[in-house]
Protein backbone atom coordinates (compact mmCIF):
# COMPACT_ATOMS: atom_id res chain seq x y z
CA UNK A 1 0.00 0.00 0.00
CA UNK A 2 1.35 3.42 -0.94
CA UNK A 3 1.72 5.55 2.00
CA UNK A 4 -0.91 8.37 1.11
CA UNK A 5 -3.19 5.43 1.58
CA UNK A 6 -2.23 4.75 4.69
CA UNK A 7 -2.18 8.23 5.96
CA UNK A 8 -5.75 8.73 4.23
CA UNK A 9 -7.06 5.68 6.46
CA UNK A 10 -5.58 6.94 10.16
CA UNK A 11 -6.85 10.29 9.59
CA UNK A 12 -10.41 9.21 8.74
CA UNK A 13 -10.12 6.67 12.10
CA UNK A 14 -8.65 9.82 13.76
CA UNK A 15 -11.65 12.01 12.48
CA UNK A 16 -14.26 9.39 13.72
CA UNK A 17 -12.97 9.30 17.13
CA UNK A 18 -12.71 12.64 17.63
CA UNK A 19 -16.84 13.01 16.44
CA UNK A 20 -17.70 10.49 18.49
CA UNK A 21 -15.90 11.69 21.54
CA UNK A 22 -17.24 15.29 20.41
CA UNK A 23 -20.79 14.15 20.64
CA UNK A 24 -20.85 12.00 23.83
CA UNK A 25 -19.94 15.37 25.32
CA UNK A 26 -22.75 17.12 24.34
CA UNK A 27 -25.91 16.79 26.48
CA UNK A 28 -29.85 18.28 26.02
CA UNK A 29 -31.63 20.98 27.72
CA UNK A 30 -33.81 19.64 30.11
CA UNK A 31 -36.32 20.14 33.11
CA UNK A 32 -36.04 17.96 36.22
CA UNK A 33 -38.78 15.96 34.64
CA UNK A 34 -37.00 15.23 31.46
CA UNK A 35 -33.79 14.71 33.16
CA UNK A 36 -35.49 12.13 35.60
CA UNK A 37 -37.09 10.76 33.01
CA UNK A 38 -34.29 10.43 30.94
CA UNK A 39 -31.83 9.41 32.70
CA UNK A 40 -28.95 11.02 30.73
CA UNK A 41 -26.21 13.55 30.93
CA UNK A 42 -28.65 17.04 30.61
CA UNK A 43 -27.97 20.62 30.71
CA UNK A 44 -30.72 22.04 33.33
CA UNK A 45 -31.30 25.83 33.76
CA UNK A 46 -32.78 27.21 36.65
CA UNK A 47 -32.75 29.43 39.47
CA UNK A 48 -31.05 29.78 43.03
CA UNK A 49 -33.84 29.24 45.76
CA UNK A 50 -32.68 30.91 48.45
CA UNK A 51 -34.87 30.39 50.95
CA UNK A 52 -34.09 26.86 51.08
CA UNK A 53 -30.68 25.34 53.09
CA UNK A 54 -27.58 25.22 51.10
CA UNK A 55 -24.52 23.48 52.61
CA UNK A 56 -20.74 23.80 51.95
CA UNK A 57 -17.79 22.95 54.21
CA UNK A 58 -14.97 23.11 52.72
CA UNK A 59 -13.01 21.78 55.87
CA UNK A 60 -15.05 18.41 55.75
CA UNK A 61 -15.44 18.36 52.04
CA UNK A 62 -14.43 20.98 49.11
CA UNK A 63 -16.00 18.86 46.46
CA UNK A 64 -19.19 18.91 47.70
CA UNK A 65 -21.82 21.88 47.63
CA UNK A 66 -25.85 21.30 48.30
CA UNK A 67 -28.21 23.81 46.99
CA UNK A 68 -32.31 23.94 45.84
CA UNK A 69 -33.05 24.89 41.94
CA UNK A 70 -36.41 26.05 40.76
CA UNK A 71 -36.31 24.91 36.93
CA UNK A 72 -38.33 26.67 34.15
CA UNK A 73 -40.68 24.48 34.63
CA UNK A 74 -40.94 25.63 38.44
CA UNK A 75 -40.18 22.57 39.88
CA UNK A 76 -37.59 22.65 42.52
CA UNK A 77 -35.32 20.22 43.36
CA UNK A 78 -31.96 19.38 45.25
CA UNK A 79 -28.77 19.80 43.73
CA UNK A 80 -25.47 18.56 44.71
CA UNK A 81 -22.45 20.26 42.87
CA UNK A 82 -19.09 17.72 42.72
CA UNK A 83 -16.96 21.00 43.07
CA UNK A 84 -16.33 23.88 45.26
CA UNK A 85 -19.07 27.01 45.98
CA UNK A 86 -18.73 29.32 42.73
CA UNK A 87 -17.44 32.87 43.92
CA UNK A 88 -20.72 35.05 43.90
CA UNK A 89 -23.17 32.44 43.31
CA UNK A 90 -25.68 34.13 45.57
CA UNK A 91 -25.38 36.93 42.99
CA UNK A 92 -25.93 34.60 40.12
CA UNK A 93 -29.59 35.92 37.87
CA UNK A 94 -29.75 31.75 36.27
CA UNK A 95 -27.55 28.68 36.49
CA UNK A 96 -26.72 25.81 33.84
CA UNK A 97 -25.80 23.21 35.10
CA UNK A 98 -24.65 19.90 33.69
CA UNK A 99 -25.19 16.22 35.30
CA UNK A 100 -27.88 13.91 35.81
CA UNK A 101 -30.79 12.92 38.03
CA UNK A 102 -30.14 10.16 41.16
CA UNK A 103 -33.44 9.73 42.97
CA UNK A 104 -34.91 12.92 43.51
CA UNK A 105 -31.40 14.97 43.44
CA UNK A 106 -29.84 16.28 40.35
CA UNK A 107 -26.02 15.63 40.68
CA UNK A 108 -24.27 18.40 38.63
CA UNK A 109 -20.10 17.97 37.74
CA UNK A 110 -20.34 21.51 35.88
CA UNK A 111 -21.88 24.91 36.41
CA UNK A 112 -22.30 27.97 34.62
CA UNK A 113 -23.79 31.07 35.96
CA UNK A 114 -25.37 33.97 34.54
CA UNK A 115 -24.38 36.91 36.92
CA UNK A 116 -26.07 40.35 36.80
CA UNK A 117 -24.58 42.81 34.18
CA UNK A 118 -22.24 45.35 36.21
CA UNK A 119 -23.49 47.79 33.43
CA UNK A 120 -27.06 47.88 35.18
CA UNK A 121 -26.22 50.74 37.69
CA UNK A 122 -25.09 52.72 35.43
CA UNK A 123 -27.35 52.57 32.50
CA UNK A 124 -30.15 53.07 34.99
CA UNK A 125 -28.22 56.46 35.96
CA UNK A 126 -27.34 57.32 32.59
CA UNK A 127 -31.17 56.98 31.52
CA UNK A 128 -32.46 58.59 34.34
CA UNK A 129 -29.96 61.23 33.36
CA UNK A 130 -31.07 61.86 30.14
CA UNK A 131 -35.04 61.75 30.78
CA UNK A 132 -34.06 64.92 33.31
Amino acid sequence: MKKSYLLAILLVVVAVVLFWQTGNATSEYADFARAAETGNKVQLVGTYVKDKPTVYDPLTDPNYFSFYLEDLAGAEREVVLLMGKPQDFEMSESIVLTGRMRDDRFIASDIQLKCPSKYKDEEAMIKNLTES
